[in-house]
């Protein structure tokens, strides 16, 4: 039954399973997970159709924000066009009735949080983000500044800095948030690309303190598949290929939980491989700017194979010890057994079980899927040898908005 079922049938209020456009990437994760077709978009927002949702609840773990978790007491259902206007969802009464639909949702929330980890929640201190303030059918224009190598040449990693500039149109950007572009061109069916997303890598006042830009971490996805053939990345080989002076639809910026808290006492411990080292760098660069005097300290755990194919290498050399303590980690050393982050964490196991118990520490992850068991693992082992339950303070971390975890 669904929403307009139930209202229907004589019920005074109904649950209406709704889509927060100030959290939602724009990803389409729900729209192509949703097995009815209840869940459709345009230019501005992704919304749910009360007259299709039957509440299988199936979008509401692959979501990687949470966005899609949000539910409302409505005596009329809010239409497609309704949601399609909105910019934030419309405030929630102050009691909810607690009836057979409102216990069955609870529980299998509650479930799909027990896999997903629960939902985000940006640090208390962060800025507050604006959010899609450029949509797909007023895109902001940007050109192409700059856009360089930041792997060795040798290597069969490519990845890439590009600096977006946008002239004179503000496009106001938080260290955390992403920015979404769509290649141009159509795919296998005819239809055009979907919208891609990348961090932004650059601190909120631009590449260098003051410009109207911003950059993007980039890495040339070219897999060579078991038949021998080299499946490329439509998005990635794109930009990675833009020269200087090239234009682009630039569309957000999105993102409102995976953000730098604003305190000098933070410790923010960034854990990361290849192209999740962007959000990192971003941070690195406001703590820099913003901060140099401040007494919560940045670590990072950063991986790659080797150091020729570690980001930023280079420039990451010259970064003070004493603005950012820094283990670079490799998988692939000749001659070296394999070192993950993971186990250099556990290295510095003492430095980071004294950082847990902190109400000032926070914890961000970022980096291929694959990361999370091993940090999940390793920092269940230090909690435990201080005696801490880790799953007990990861959820007060979570809730507080001092943990953060994106992966792909």
């Amino acid at each position: 039954m669904t929403a307009t079922d139930t209202l229907a049938a004589g019920a005074a209020q109904a649950k209406q399973h709704v889509i927060d456009p100030e959290v939602c990437i724009r990803c389409n994760t729900c729209e192509a997970t949703c097995p009815v077709g209840a869940v459709t978009h345009d230019a501005n927002n992704y919304v749910v159709d009360p007259s299709i949702c039957n509440y299988c609840m199936d979008c509401i773990a692959p979501c990687p924000t949470g966005s899609i978790d949000h539910w409302l007491t409505v005596a009329t259902p809010f239409t497609l066009e309704d949601q399609f206007g909105w910019t934030e969802l419309p405030p929630e009464p102050a009691q909810e009735p607690a009836d057979a639909l409102d216990a069955e949702a609870a529980a299998l929330i509650a479930d799909a949080h027990a896999r997903a980890g629960g939902r985000a929640t940006a640090p208390a201190s962060a800025a507050k983000p604006r959010i899609n303030v450029f949509n797909r059918a007023e895109p902001a224009r940007a050109t192409v500044a700059g856009n360089y190598r930041i792997t060795a040449a040798d290597t069969d990693s490519d990845v890439r800095h590009l600096i977006l500039d946008f002239g004179a149109v503000p496009f106001p950007v938080l260290e955390g948030q992403s920015i979404g572009v769509t290649p141009p061109g159509t795919d296998s069916n005819g239809r055009p690309h979907a919208m891609r997303l990348y961090s932004v890598c650059s601190a909120r006042d631009g590449e260098k303190p003051g410009a109207n830009n911003l950059a993007l971490t980039v890495k040339r996805v070219a897999e060579r598949q078991p038949d021998g053939s080299v499946f490329r990345g439509v998005a990635s080989n794109w930009l990675c290929d833009l020269p200087r002076g090239a234009t682009l639809d630039v569309v957000g910026p999105f993102g409102a939980t995976f953000l730098m808290p604003d305190d000098p006492q933070a410790d923010i411990i960034m854990i990361c491989t290849g192209t999740g080292s962007a959000p990192f760098r971003a941070f690195t660069e406001r703590r820099r700017r913003a901060m140099p005097w401040a007494s919560g300290r940045l670590y990072l755990f950063f991986g790659a194979r080797t150091p020729q194919e570690l980001p930023y290498f280079g420039p990451l050399q010259k970064v003070p010890d004493k603005l950012l303590d820094k283990e670079l980690v490799y998988s692939r050393l000749p001659d070296a057994p394999r070192e993950y982050v993971q186990d250099r964490m556990l290295t510095r196991a003492t430095d980071l079980a004294a950082l847990l118990p902190r109400a000032t520490t926070h914890i961000y992850v970022c980096g291929l899927r694959g990361l999370e068991d091993g940090v999940e693992a390793v920092l269940t082992e230090i909690a435990a040898a201080q005696g801490i339950d880790w799953q007990a303070l990861r959820a007060a971390m979570l809730a507080d908005g001092r943990l953060h975890v994106e992966t792909y």
